[in-house]
């Protein structure tokens, strides 16, 4: 498989990473199978997808705990990333990012994960209470203690912003060249996908003028451009789905064009192609830093998404991929 580098430390990584967050958080809880989630975390490492994306927050703590139990048999063979910066409570999640709790939170992470060392410490959200340089300078001392090799920094507020004025991603783009001023940025983390392109806009070429590399999170829609979600088929209540503007029946319905189109590129590439696979090829195909991460929990789909690093794309698929109708959401 293609290697890809992680921005300034030049840590290299497999072409298509594993989110783990479904295992364990944000999508149907009664879906969720440790032995199952087990496998697929082998399998993608067997696949040579090496990079294995957590947080302390999906549970809380359960995922990292889970990613560790492979960890003690694997750790060689995986690129370890994870996050700090929120806390979950009963109905809320807040940041933290003082300096303290960075340093305390990191040390369980890496009780939890069953290692010595995180290869990347994504800061999740900044604290509006706290400097993010305060915050960003706690995060570079652990890499100087030796318990961190690179840190990155996750995308704010992307979907609040769609309807302002500014750009998408200006706020991550200012916050990224505050803290580039205390200690390097190896990696960004932030949404983007053939139905949420705008990280194009000037976030990817923020990262590829200065060698950052880029984990684009939710390359499938969410599901979405699999094209295996039905229309008005509903989510569990505790489903991110069931309260996202795209994932109303109408609005299933108003986007199956994308999906259509994701179908037409595939059946050009051969009968086992998939749309799924064709979404995290055009992922592939926008610079060499950008690592796509997408999230599953079940061994036939990290063996599919693996199998994505493989197909190339031609100038005319990413021509009519360009040309696809913008998705519609509820807010529209």
């Amino acid at each position: 498989m293609e290697r890809r580098t992680i921005g300034a430390a030049a840590l290299a990584v497999g072409a298509v990473g594993l989110g783990c967050m479904p295992m364990s958080w944000a999508y149907s809880a009664s879906r969720q199978r440790g032995a199952e989630s087990l496998g697929a975390v082998h399998r993608a490492l067997d696949l040579g997808s090496t990079l294995l994306d957590t947080a302390d927050m999906y549970g809380p703590f359960t995922n990292e705990l889970l990613v560790g139990r492979v960890l003690k048999e694997r750790r060689s063979d995986a690129f370890v990333s994870t996050k700090v910066g929120l806390l979950v409570g009963e109905q809320h999640i807040v940041a933290n990012g003082r300096p303290g709790y960075v340093r305390r939170a990191c040390d369980a992470s890496l009780r939890r994960l069953q290692t010595d060392v995180i290869d990347l410490y994504q800061l999740h959200r900044a604290d509006p209470e706290v400097p993010v340089e305060e915050t960003w300078g706690a995060m570079a001392e652990l890499v100087r203690a030796g318990k961190v090799r690179a840190l990155g920094l996750c995308a704010v507020g992307a979907r609040g912003r769609r309807r302002s004025g500014a750009r998408l991603h200006d706020g991550t783009i200012r916050q990224l060249e505050r803290v580039q001023q205390v200690f390097p940025v190896s990696a960004v983390q932030a949404e983007l996908s053939v139905w949420s392109p705008e990280a194009l806009e000037s976030l990817l070429p923020w990262c590829a003028e200065r060698g950052v590399g880029f984990l684009a999170a939710m390359p499938l829609g969410n599901g979405f451009l699999t094209g295996t979600l039905t229309p008005g088929q509903g989510f569990e209540p505790d489903d991110v789905r069931a309260r996202h503007p795209r994932f109303t029946a109408e609005m299933m319905a108003a986007n199956q064009p994308i999906v259509a189109g994701l179908r037409r590129t595939a059946a050009r590439h051969g009968e086992d192609v998939t749309p799924a696979q064709v979404a995290l090829a055009w992922v592939l195909a926008q610079g060499r830093h950008v690592i796509p991460v997408p999230g599953t929990k079940q061994e036939r789909w990290v063996t599919e998404n693996a199998a994505a690093a493989e197909l190339r794309l031609t100038a005319d698929d990413l021509a009519e991929l360009g040309r696809l109708p913008a998705a519609q959401g509820s807010w529209d």
